[in-house]
C-alpha cells in the first residue's frame, strides 16, 4: 500500500483546526468566566463600601443632630429632633440588614455592629424628657462620656468590617489574578500545542514534497532520456530508409526503365505500352526519390548542411509557391552530424509549420555562428499564433527534444502585427570554431 500525503496532510490540518477552534472556545469561555469574577467582585465591594459609607455618614448626622437638640433651649423643636433621629435609627438598621446579606463571611462582627447601634440610640431616649436646665448642666458630661464613645466605637467596627472586605477583596483579586495566570499558562500550552502539530503536519508534507520531487525530476529525465532515444532512433531510421531508397529501390526502377529501352529498340511493336511504361517508371523513380529527400536527404550527409539547406528552400519553393530567403554565415563542416542534423530539421519543421499552419507567403531562414553558438532563426509573415492557444504539436516537441539534447535553447514568438519567430541557439562542441571564414556565405536560395 502506497504511503497517501493527502490523508496525513488532511488528518493534520483538520487536527489543527480543531486545536484551534477548541483552544478559541475554552479561552473565550474562560476569558468570560474572569471578566464575570472581576466584575462582581467590584460590584460586591463598590455595595459594601457605599453601604458602609451611608452608615457613617447616618451615625455622624445623628450625633450632630444631636448636639443641637441639646444647645436648642426651645422645648417645641424636640419632636423635630427625634423624629429625625429615628429615622436615622432605620436607616442604619436598613443598612445593616443590607450589610448582612452583602457580607455574610463578616456576619457576626455586623451583628455586633448591629447590637452596638441599638445600644447608642437607646442611649439618646433619655435626653428629649430633659429640662432646659438638665440639658445645659448634664449635655456636656453626656456626650463626652456617653454618645463620643459609642459612636467611635461603633466606628471603629464599620472601619474593621471595611479593611476586613478590602483585605477579602485583595485575596479574591489575588485568585484572579492566579487564574488568570494558570489561563495564560493554558494558553501558551495550546499555542506550543499547534505550532508543534502544525510543524510535524509542515514537515510531514515538505518532506513527502520533496520525495514526490525527485521522483517527478526522476521520471522526468527518465522520459526526456526515452524521448531523445525515440528522436535519435527515428533519425537513424530515417537515414536507413532514406539510404534503402536511394541505393536499392532506386537502382532497381533505373535497371527497370534500361530493360524497357532495350525491349523497345527490340520490339518496334510494343514501343507505345513500353513508353507508357517507362512514363510509370519515372513518376515512381520521382516519388521514390521525394521520399528519401523527405526522410532524410542525402545531401546532409554527403554535401553538408548548406546544400541540403538551400535544396529545402528550393524544393519548398517550387511545391508551395512561397518565397524562401536563406542566408548563412559559418563554416557548417565542421559541426558534427547532431548538431546538422538538429539544424536541419528545425529548419524542415518550422518552414512545413509557416506553410500549413500560418498561411505565410514569405519566410526568412538565418544560420550564423559567433565564437561559441549557433543560432537558427526562422520567420513568416504570417498570421501568427494565438496566445491563448499556443500550438506546440509533436513536431515542435520533437525538435525542442533535439535541442535539449544538445543543451541549446528554443523560443517561439509572434508580433501583435502578425508573422512568428522561431529561434534555436545551440552551444558549439569544444574545439569547433565555424566564425573563421575567408568568405561569408550569404545568399538567397533559388
Amino acid at each position: 500500500m502506497r504511503f497517501r500525503t493527502w490523508i496525513v496532510a488532511a488528518l493534520g490540518l483538520s487536527g489543527l483546526l480543531l486545536l484551534i477552534v477548541v483552544s478559541m472556545v475554552a479561552s473565550s469561555r474562560k476569558a468570560q468566566e474572569i471578566y464575570a469574577q472581576l466584575d462582581q467582585l467590584n460590584v460586591h465591594h463598590q455595595n459594601v463600601d457605599a453601604t458602609l459609607r451611608r452608615l457613617r455618614s447616618d451615625v455622624n448626622l445623628s450625633g450632630i443632630f444631636l448636639r443641637d437638640y441639646l444647645l436648642d433651649v426651645a422645648r417645641e423643636h424636640a419632636p423635630e429632633y427625634r423624629e429625625n433621629l429615628a429615622k436615622f435609627r432605620e436607616s442604619n438598621k436598613t443598612t445593616v440588614a443590607e450589610l448582612l446579606v452583602l457580607d455574610e463571611p463578616q456576619a457576626e462582627r455586623i451583628r455586633s455592629l448591629g447590637t452596638q447601634l441599638d445600644e447608642y440610640w437607646q442611649t439618646f431616649e433619655p435626653v428629649f424628657d430633659w429640662t432646659i436646665g438638665e440639658k445645659v448642666f448634664r449635655s456636656a458630661s453626656f456626650l463626652r462620656k456617653e454618645v463620643v464613645p459609642r459612636r467611635e466605637s461603633i466606628l471603629a467596627i464599620a472601619q474593621e468590617i471595611e479593611e476586613l472586605n478590602n483585605a477579602n477583596v485583595a485575596s479574591q483579586r489575588d485568585e484572579v489574578a492566579r487564574r488568570y495566570e494558570s489561563f495564560r499558562a493554558e494558553l501558551q500550552r495550546l499555542f506550543w500545542q499547534a505550532m508543534l502539530l502544525g510543524i510535524t503536519v509542515a514537515v510531514v508534507v515538505v518532506v513527502r514534497l520533496r520525495v514526490l520531487e525527485r521522483r517527478s525530476e526522476h521520471a522526468e529525465a527518465q522520459m526526456r532520456e526515452l524521448s531523445q532515444q525515440v528522436v535519435n532512433t527515428q533519425e537513424e531510421e530515417r537515414k536507413i530508409l532514406s539510404r534503402e531508397l536511394h541505393d536499392h529501390v532506386a537502382q532497381v526502377l533505373t535497371g527497370l526503365r534500361m530493360e524497357l529501352g532495350r525491349v523497345e529498340r527490340m520490339s518496334p511493336a510494343v514501343a507505345p505500352v513500353v513508353a507508357e511504361c517507362k512514363t510509370l517508371v519515372d513518376d515512381m523513380f520521382r516519388t521514390v526519390r521525394n521520399l528519401a529527400l523527405g526522410l532524410r536527404p542525402s545531401m546532409l550527409d554527403d554535401f553538408g548542411l548548406q546544400a541540403a539547406l538551400e535544396w529545402h528552400a528550393r524544393d519548398s519553393m517550387s511545391r508551395f509557391a512561397i518565397d524562401v530567403d536563406l542566408q548563412t554565415d559559418g563554416r557548417f563542416e565542421a559541426l558534427p552530424d547532431k548538431h546538422r542534423t538538429c539544424v536541419y530539421r528545425v529548419v524542415q519543421e518550422a518552414t512545413t509549420n509557416c506553410v500549413r499552419h500560418a498561411d505565410a507567403r514569405k519566410i526568412q531562414i538565418r544560420v550564423h555562428a559567433d565564437q561559441t553558438q549557433l543560432h537558427v532563426r526562422v520567420s513568416d509573415d504570417g498570421r501568427g499564433l494565438d496566445p491563448d492557444q499556443p500550438r506546440r504539436g509533436f513536431g515542435l516537441r520533437g525538435i525542442d527534444e533535439r535541442v535539449r539534447e544538445l543543451h541549446g535553447t528554443m523560443t517561439i514568438s509572434s508580433a501583435p502585427s502578425g508573422g512568428t519567430t522561431v529561434l534555436v541557439t545551440l552551444p558549439l562542441p569544444a574545439g569547433v570554431s565555424m566564425s573563421e571564414m575567408d568568405v561569408p556565405l550569404a545568399r538567397a536560395a533559388g
